[in-house]
């Protein structure tokens, strides 16, 4: 037996710890084998716990620390007042040792001569039933792993002697153990234990576990990790690089400081996949404090080698492997028991797909020999996808001259989809268009499932959502930005309604909620105040962890739309970052009038009503909103469902889509050809559908109860929906439509044959107006694209870089000068004077005038009537393009790092990883069920090995019925 044990208490200060304290000083008293001294160690003020009743009998010294001392830290304060050869016994002021914890550590050394540290099993200081930790080891690569931690304790560990380390609370380290055998300061608050395990084992010696001494703990006091989960993460990372440098062998430290930060970016690429964010920073801070404790690695270096008498062979047996590890972190929680809510895509909504596909290659059926569409705001796509990526960058634009500055964010999307035909980016939009119907039915049926889990009603919104007006008004009139929003918003919806419960889902919402508003940035105001109303939701309700999933959302939007915000505020147009992208045209759409917005509270965006005047006249097709009527009926219903609670929030989105849509109508910010245009409409009401489609179901799945009158119901609304849309599907082939066959270049063959070996040659593109004004537009390359368009320019009401205006002037003028040399300098090489489509006298004349013109002017050679106009080249050497200088491209490359970085990071976040599938499964694919409705009984076959259910006095149970809760709360990432 030891001649003396020496107790080491370190306490905070605060009523609460010296409640604990005096707990603790009790239980000390009480041990069957007292120790023979005592000494506190107060981290702040000690004059509480000197004034503590019958504190002296047993407490030999107070030591008065600085409050953010360590554990390590406060032991060594205290290592003068321990007599030499003394065992030092280590607590804390929430370790409260059981009755004859002391007792069997002691006898514990005593029995096992070759051990220097006895460690007791850590219990709940409430509950003895539940450990809290008994033995700890680390992997190859020095992660800390706990052996036994949060189990039921049914003595099945108390065999167990043998570990590399151990909780440092309650350690009884032998007095003949050398001094260096203590906590190591360096290690900042995390591993003491395992530490000092290693230090044994390399001095010869070992950590013997003593499971029935029983230690209650409580889980945040001075000896345990940090409460916050950032400061968890810093002080047990910190710690384990700390190990790495000081374990290493002394030619490898160099090679290890090196690789601290390459690691510690791979290691943060890791904890995105593994859906931990709060760890990122917590990773580069621990690096980057590593890489400057010299002073702490030379030091525990020293103590380790004045210490060493084995090699670290005899470790390995005890270390934790991969497999072992995998299995201790792996306990197929969640996945065991199948889904709670099976998905069952394959029950109907592939044949609702399949069907839609048909009903598309019908209704489109001549674009199955379109090599390239065009109409409305349709243009053709870059050649390559280099080129596309290349339109996505801040940089010189390839419309007008001289225009230096941000791309729109929709240029991100559709270089992702022209990435989709490397071979024939154009022919991608062909493709979009033919699986426009197919694709919106399938994101519909996905963002049914988040609704209910009836096949029938996933099937009847998808169908519903492919119907929508808007959207097929879309696809007649040749809005691509509006197509895209259509088929991308369900997607937003299946993510974001689950955000709040993973990180894999909160990533994948990010970049969709990025693409949909990069498509229609009006919708803008709408999804912030949405991601308010749910942030401030969440933090109301406590749930911290879903409020920081929720806040994500934004940011990778945030960052793609910086560069345009800065650069239209800088130029005083702030309104302008909520014009429509892409092309802008003169189409036909809803004005800003009492019938305007009649038509759009109906569900129109446009003046026809989604083709109604065409097929049936004018005077007939003001009743098509009569056939929207039952699902906005049912719409209205879900607030009066069991699940009032989602069909008040539907109804929300719904009303904020319909005044997006009533204030854009009002709202010019985009000019062609000097004509105001005002936003789309369409993006509200896409928003707005979306809330319609899902509160009627909500309905239908809730309230209905009756089978066939919810069937009756659904046919009824289908039929009237399918009816609406019958003269937009008829569109493309009664040649009612805007879209049509279309060449891959909007200028002549000569000048994009050119462009293939000089792509920096710019083209002026003249076009007479019917007001007799002159419309001059430059373009870049073979031809005008849909990436290059810029709302820099299409909102300008000044003039962006260097003007055109007054050459193209002065080019039909009667003004003596040399035109050719001046447009050379400019680095055009060709002049095209098109016709404006439905042109009067007005522009036929100026057409005329303009020809002869350009013919009398030297230097210009005429190529004659092309398709697109009457074309001239310029027979003088066209000067090189100019390009960005140093302060741009330093501009350039920093937005280009700041994107791809935030983008980088919410595709980590995004992508599924075992962990969070499971957690997935383990909840109800439905949001907001409310608790008292069924649980779903998903219809599958019983295996053979599945015993049946018994008809005793007990309800029959099924698998999933012991699932997880339904109801939406914190949801655990996963064990690390």
């Amino acid at each position: 037996m030891p001649a003396r044990v020496h107790a080491i208490a370190v306490v905070r200060t605060g009523e609460s710890a010296s409640a604990q304290l005096l707990h603790t000083l009790d239980a000390i008293r009480d041990q069957t084998t007292r120790p023979n001294a005592v000494t506190v160690v107060v981290l702040g003020d000690g004059s509480a716990v000197r004034a503590a009743s019958g504190i002296g009998d047993i407490v030999e010294g107070i030591i008065e620390a600085r409050p953010a001392t360590t554990y390590a830290e406060a032991v060594a304060l205290a290592g003068p007042r321990i007599p030499k050869g003394a065992a030092v016994w280590l607590l804390a002021q929430d370790t409260v040792p059981r009755r004859d914890a002391l007792h069997l550590l002691i006898g514990a050394l005593e029995r096992s001569p070759s051990a220097a540290i006895a460690a007791p099993k850590l219990v709940r200081q409430d509950d003895d039933r539940e450990i809290q930790s008994l033995g700890v080891s680390m992997t190859r690569f020095g992660r800390s792993v706990e052996l036994t931690a949060g189990e039921l304790d049914q003595g099945q560990h108390d065999a167990t002697e043998d570990a590399l380390g151990a909780d440092v609370r309650g350690m009884l380290i032998r007095g003949e153990a050398p001094s260096v055998l203590r906590p190591d300061i360096a290690l900042r608050g995390a591993d003491e234990g395992l530490d000092l395990g290693v230090r044994a084992r390399l001095g010869g010696a070992r950590v013997v576990l003593v499971p029935k001494a029983r230690v209650g703990v409580r889980p945040h006091g001075p000896a345990a990790l940090p409460r916050g989960a950032v400061s968890r993460a810093w002080v047990t990372r910190r710690a384990q690089l700390h190990r790495r440098l000081t374990y290493a062998p002394v030619l490898a430290v160099p090679l290890h400081w090196l690789s601290l930060l390459p690691l510690a970016l791979w290691r943060s690429i890791l904890h995105l996949i593994g859906k931990r964010p709060g760890d990122v920073a917590p990773e580069w801070g621990a690096a980057l404090a590593a890489m400057v404790a010299f002073r702490g690695v030379i030091r525990s270096r020293a103590a380790i080698r004045s210490f060493r008498r084995a090699s670290w062979t005899s470790i390995a047996p005890l270390r934790v492997t991969h497999d072992q590890l995998r299995q201790r972190l792996d306990d197929g929680h969640g996945s065991e028991r199948g889904a709670v809510s099976e998905l069952r895509f394959f029950g109907g909504g592939a044949w609702a797909v399949l069907g839609a596909l048909l009903v598309s290659i019908v209704v489109f059926v001549p674009m199955l020999a379109w090599p390239a569409i065009g109409g409305g705001g349709l243009l053709p796509m870059r050649d390559t996808v280099a080129a596309l990526w290349a339109d996505t960058a801040w940089g010189v634009r390839d419309l007008g001259l001289d225009v230096v500055g941000p791309a729109d964010p929709f240029t991100a999307v559709l270089a992702l989809l022209g990435s989709l035909s490397p071979a024939s980016p154009s022919y991608a939009v062909v493709l979009l268009w033919l699986l426009a119907l197919p694709l919106a039915v399938l994101g519909g049926w996905f963002a049914s499932t988040r609704i209910t889990d009836r096949s029938g009603l996933r099937i009847l919104g998808g169908v519903l959502w492919a119907l929508a007006p808007t959207f097929l008004d879309a696809l007649v009139q040749g809005r691509p930005a509006a197509v895209l929003l259509h088929l991308l918003l369900p997607w937003v919806f299946h993510s974001a309604s689950v955000a709040h419960r993973s990180w894999g889902a909160s990533g994948a919402a990010s970049l969709l909620i990025a693409a949909a508003l990069a498509c229609a940035p009006s919708l803008a105001p709408a999804f912030v105040l949405m991601w308010l109303v749910a942030l401030i939701l969440s933090l109301s309700l406590g749930r911290l962890r879903a409020a920081a999933r929720l806040s994500w959302l934004l940011a990778p939007t945030g960052i793609m739309f910086a560069p345009l915000i800065i650069w239209q505020i800088r130029h005083g147009d702030p309104w302008a970052l909520l014009a429509d992208p892409a092309v802008v045209r003169v189409l036909d759409q809803v004005g800003a009038d009492a019938a305007g917005r009649t038509a759009i509270a109906g569900g129109f965006p446009t003046a026809d009503r989604a083709g109604w005047e065409w097929l049936v006249g004018a005077e007939m097709a003001v009743w098509a909103p009569l056939l929207l009527a039952p699902v906005a009926l049912l719409a209205l219903a879900s607030a009066l469902s069991p699940r009032w609670r989602a069909g008040f929030a539907l109804l929300f989105v719904a009303v904020l889509g319909i005044a997006t849509a009533m204030v854009a109508v009002g709202v010019v910010v985009s000019f062609v050809h000097g004509a105001g245009v005002a936003l789309w409409p369409g993006s509200g009401l896409s928003l707005a559908w979306l809330g319609v489609v899902g509160a009627s179901l909500v309905t239908l799945d809730t309230v209905v109860a009756f089978a066939p009158l919810r069937i009756g119901a659904s046919l009824v609304a289908m039929l009237g929906v399918a009816t609406c849309a019958l003269p937009a599907l008829l569109a493309v082939n009664t040649g009612n439509s805007e879209v049509r066959n279309a060449s891959p270049s909007t200028l002549p063959a000569l000048v994009a044959a050119q462009a293939a070996s000089e792509p920096d040659r710019a083209t002026l593109v003249l076009t007479p107006q019917n007001d007799g004004s002159l419309a001059a537009q430059v373009i870049w390359g073979a031809s005008e694209t849909l990436g290059a368009q810029t709302s820099m320019l299409s909102t300008a009401t000044q003039s962006r870089g260097n003007s055109v205006a007054h050459d193209a002037v002065d080019l039909l003028s009667a003004r003596d000068f040399d035109a050719a040399d001046s447009l050379a300098e400019q680095g055009i090489s060709f002049v095209l004077l098109e016709q404006a489509p439905r042109a009067n006298d007005i522009a036929h004349g100026m057409h005329d005038d303009a020809v002869a013109a350009i013919d009398e002017r030297a230097g210009f050679v005429k190529a004659g009537e092309t398709g697109h106009g009457v074309l001239w080249g310029v027979d003088v050497p066209v000067s090189e393009r100019a390009g960005m200088d140093a302060t741009q491209k330093a501009i350039a490359r920093f937005v280009a790092i700041a994107q791809i970085v935030v983008v980088f990071a919410a595709l980590l976040l995004a992508i599924p990883t075992r962990a969070s599938r499971r957690a997935a499964r383990a909840r109800s694919r439905v949001v907001g069920r409310a608790s008292d409705e069924p649980l779903p009984q998903p219809r599958r076959p019983r295996r053979d090995d599945e015993p049946h259910a018994e008809k005793t006095g007990s309800r029959a149970t099924t698998p999933d019925s012991s699932a997880a809760p339904l109801q939406d709360g914190p949801e655990a990432e996963g064990r690390r």
